[in-house]
């Protein structure tokens, strides 16, 4: 019966330490990785976010249910050359630079002037157009250049640096803010205001389209438009500022100014 018990105890044993040493030598489930995600992604683009305000024709406007323009054209040629899908958010004005710095974003474009002001909470690219703010007035109007501003109710698109200019130059004067371009040149048609500030381009556009207004010769200011980004993103803003060198120097950005600007 000894003999018997010994032999029955070993085999245990030996099932015993023959099961734990299958078990050590199993490798644990690797982990989940980021790798997975990239995996279910692979053969999309990774989107660049770009937000905007379209109505600011010729740089960004509406056609149908798509917003095109200046801005649309750069953006979707910067996308390509960085293998990204552009992706366009309309907005406010005055909120583009908040979706930029909370990161809600990767970009601001909407003819955006590098200023002092707007470099305290975003970075900018380098420039790719120059911008002229201008007046337009009622034809026959006692206005005939911005030094006649100075007691006058004066319409601008809000947080624009038409409003940042008039705001500064004409700290006494009825200044009063819209949303869009379009409301501002609507209180002048109605006599709300005396006179509109903003940028040349869609200046001559809203003539176009209303009987009876003009565009001082005298410019306002000239200025510099640029790509806002989120401060510190140094990786993406010298991707973008490498990919608008190359689209200035093979003529890319000129053309696509050229189709919206008519030379004057």
């Amino acid at each position: 019966m000894k003999i018997y018990s010994k032999i029955m105890a070993a085999i245990i044993i030996g099932t015993m330490v023959f099961a734990t040493g299958c078990a050590s030598s199993k490798e644990p489930a690797a982990p989940a990785t980021e790798k997975t995600a990239e995996t279910e992604k692979t053969g999309e683009k990774e989107q660049l976010v770009m937000a905007t305000n379209a109505a600011f024709p010729p740089y960004e406007y509406y056609e149908e249910n798509k917003i095109v323009g200046i801005d649309a054209e750069i953006a979707e040629a910067i996308a390509e050359k960085l293998g990204m899908e552009l992706v366009i958010e309309d907005m406010e004005f005055g909120s583009i630079i908040t979706a930029v710095q909370g990161g809600k974003v990767d970009m601001g474009m909407a003819g955006m002037t590098v200023s002092e002001e707007r470099l305290v909470n975003v970075d900018f690219s380098d420039t790719y157009a120059t911008g002229y703010q201008v007046v337009i007035v009622k034809e026959g109007s006692a206005i005939t250049a911005p030094d006649d501003l100075a007691d006058k109710s004066i319409g601008v698109q809000e947080s624009t640096t038409g409003d940042i200019y008039i705001s500064n130059d004409y700290k006494d004067a009825d200044i009063q803010r819209y949303n869009k371009g379009t409301e501002a040149i609507q209180a002048l048609l109605q006599d709300k205001v005396d006179a509109v500030v903003i940028d040349r381009e869609p200046a001559k556009v809203f003539v176009e389209q209303n009987e009876g207004l003009e565009i001082l010769p005298t410019e306002y200011v000239v200025e510099e438009y640029a790509i806002a980004l989120a401060k510190g993103n140094t990786e993406l803003l010298d991707k973008i500022n490498k990919a608008l060198e190359e689209l200035k120097a093979d003529g890319t950005v000129q053309g696509i100014l050229d189709k919206y600007i008519s030379a004057e």
